[in-house]
């Protein structure tokens, strides 16, 4: 387990100072294609940790049918979520890239060196679920 704390949130939350972070975390995004305006929230962002471009386009256009069947934007997102086995394919991803088990050896690292992490990215968890829950988890048994 690691000594520093760890805390995710999203990019909303800080910009609208509602994020509920320790002062000393470092803000680290975990977004593969970032705005431009995201860096302003963040201390460093890790592209390599985000969802590949191949699994969001296929929550994302699997959402869009969903929102024209009738589904709200959360139940659209999560339902998505599901039909796209999003968590498998992500832990996947997190397994088999030798760049996110890097990124991720280093964040545990840095952990263990009593550092305070915050993984941010675009998702307010409280509707919709996040890679961000299966990244801390990861983190967390590191």
């Amino acid at each position: 387990m690691a000594d520093g704390t760890l805390a995710d949130t999203y990019v909303a939350a800080i910009q609208h100072d509602l994020a509920d972070l320790p002062d000393e975390a470092t803000r680290v995004g975990v977004v593969r294609k970032p705005a431009p305006w995201f860096h302003a929230a963040v201390d460093e962002n890790v592209p390599e940790l985000g969802p590949p471009v191949d699994l969001l386009e296929a929550v994302r256009g699997t959402e869009e049918d969903l929102k024209r069947q009738g589904l709200c934007d959360e139940g659209a997102h999560n339902a998505a979520w599901d039909q796209v086995d999003f968590g498998e394919r992500y832990q996947e991803h997190l397994e088999e890239s030798p760049e996110a088990q890097a990124d991720l050896e280093e964040l545990a690292d840095r952990l263990g060196d009593d550092e305070s992490l915050a993984l941010v990215c675009y998702e307010n968890t409280e509707k919709k679920r996040c890679h961000r829950t299966i990244l801390r988890e990861q983190l967390e048994e590191s």
